[in-house]
């Protein structure tokens, strides 16, 4: 069986990590170069570092940072934001990156995720899907940090996604995200149910208990948090401690 991997994010704005809730109400929780290297430090299995403002501003990914971070970090290294055709992709992969996230541009153009795999390999793209339940109880996928709706259902997008050639799926719940009430475990178990790819957990865990619930009752692969991390709240040897002790196999 494949270990079960504990994943920290950075999220950042302006070259600094940040953190809110239900992606507003940003917070600085500190140095993103620092914060990576604690976390490869302290056993984390990878890190994600999202530039959350970089599509919503038509911009690039801060390379110099993903070249800082990838020089600190001894673990798997994940980068989003900003990313819109295979030039973007190969020039975060020469930074020091060993995946890349695509999330606005892969809904703008699907075969981006089929064109990507075929030249990096599908193990490096990994397909960022941010998804909110609107009024009739149906996620739909929304793009540019969450700032627009987008006619995308979740499940189906996800379903999509692994399709075309994503090597995993990174699945945010916007009404969990920062709220600390645990993740979106039904609608994770109808992704993991419905894909033959990992699927990363993402947005609302606040305790250990989550984790596991993630882990044994929705299927993942991963589980994803920032704020936990970022303050001090949760430490990932601890995490990890009590997830072997409820029969989840970790890397201690």
């Amino acid at each position: 069986m494949v270990s079960k991997r504990i994943i920290p994010c950075l999220d950042v704005k302006d070259g600094k990590v940040v953190k809110g809730t239900n992606f507003v109400n940003l917070i600085d929780a500190g140095d993103a170069v620092e914060l990576a290297e604690r976390y490869s430090k302290e056993g984390a299995d990878e890190l994600v570092f999202l530039d959350i403002t970089a599509s919503a501003e038509k911009r690039k990914t801060l390379l110099y940072l993903v070249e800082k971070v990838a020089k600190a970090i001894r673990i798997p290294f994940t980068v989003g934001g900003g990313i819109s055709e295979l030039q973007d992709i190969e020039s975060l992969l020469k930074a020091g990156a060993d995946k890349v996230s695509l999330n606005s541009s892969i809904v703008r153009n699907p075969s981006l995720i089929t064109e990507a795999s075929r030249r990096f390999g599908s193990q490096a793209i990994v397909a960022a899907i941010d998804t909110k339940r609107n009024i009739s109880g149906v996620n739909k996928v929304f793009v540019k940090g969450g700032r627009e709706e987008t006619e995308l259902e979740g499940l189906s997008w996800c379903q999509r996604a692994a399709e075309l050639g994503a090597g995993e799926i990174l699945l945010t719940s916007m009404d969990k995200d920062g709220t600390k009430d645990g993740y979106d475990v039904e609608f994770l178990k109808k992704v993991t149910s419905g894909v033959s790819i990992p699927v990363i957990a993402s947005g609302g865990a606040g305790k250990k208990e989550d984790f596991l619930d993630a882990f044994k009752t929705a299927g993942v692969d991963a589980c994803l948090a920032a704020s936990l991390f970022h303050f001090s709240i949760l430490d990932i040897k601890e995490l990890k401690q009590y997830l072997r002790e409820n029969n989840i196999k970790v890397r201690l």
